[in-house]
């Protein structure tokens, strides 16, 4: 069977669920925490490594940064059999709440990306599957970890975002960052925005958890506050959220 054009799967290589974090380099990192993990396939910004948990088959795959090639992997993977998708990722805060370590998991998100308007009218939302959601939040309770839920941005450009005066469009991205602060967004990222809306589009659940690594809006204040980077808590809510759901589905 030929090989699906981006991952460098087989369809028959497939499975129901997978955790997509953007970092290949994450890949082997969330796979020790399955059963007889293994790699699969390393093309581009994809690396895919296969296991188990509850006895389901799972694929871990990178998306790389961005919503094209997002798209792409959830695209593919809805080929190769995917129903239910969690994100893992990394975000900086903008409400003042989201402190370096905390973990966000989004309702929705901000559509500031271009991928997403090639799949969905900008009036539609780009939203979490409710029991995904919900399985995210349990779990990360459960582990008594630091979380907020709410929206959170996408955007297309990092440094759109870190040095906007060296932007032409500078008003233009200042101006709309004041408007998320004020309408209190939690979070900005790259990705999610892009794989809830293709999600909508080809019938997979899918939820998101993203790892606080910084929060310019409380350094701004002269907060105190240490960068943040093991992404541990993040990968245990996921997995520990992929139990959940899968033993629901079983009964």
């Amino acid at each position: 069977m030929d090989k699906l054009f981006h991952i460098a799967i087989n369809k028959n290589q497939g499975a129901e669920y997978a955790i997509l974090p953007g970092d290949p380099g994450r890949v082997p990192k969330i796979a020790e925490f399955l059963d007889d993990a293994r790699p699969l396939a390393q093309n581009r910004e994809f690396t895919s490594y296969c296991g188990t948990l509850c006895g389901k088959r799972i694929i871990i795959m990178s998306t790389g940064i961005g919503g094209p090639s997002a798209a792409i992997a959830l695209e593919e993977l809805a080929k190769a059999g995917v129903k239910t998708a969690i994100r893992i990722g990394t975000c900086g805060g903008i409400h003042l709440d989201v402190v370096p370590g905390d973990l966000v998991i989004p309702t929705a998100a901000v559509r500031m990306e271009g991928t997403s308007k090639e799949y969905a009218p900008i009036e539609f939302p780009a939203a979490a599957d409710f029991e995904v959601l919900s399985a995210l939040a349990k779990a990360a309770e459960e582990n008594r970890f630091r979380f907020h839920t709410g929206i959170i941005q996408s955007k297309d450009s990092f440094y759109g975002q870190h040095s906007p005066e060296t932007m032409p469009v500078e008003y233009e991205l200042k101006h709309k960052w004041e408007a998320w602060k004020k309408l209190g967004v939690l979070a900005s990222e790259m990705e999610t925005a892009a794989l809830f809306t293709v999600a909508a589009a080809r019938k997979i659940k899918i939820g998101c958890v993203l790892h606080a690594l910084w929060n310019q809006e409380r350094k701004k204040m002269s907060l105190k506050d240490d960068d943040h980077f093991d992404m541990n808590a993040a990968i245990k809510t996921a997995v520990n959220a992929l139990k959940i759901l899968i033993n629901q589905h079983k009964e």
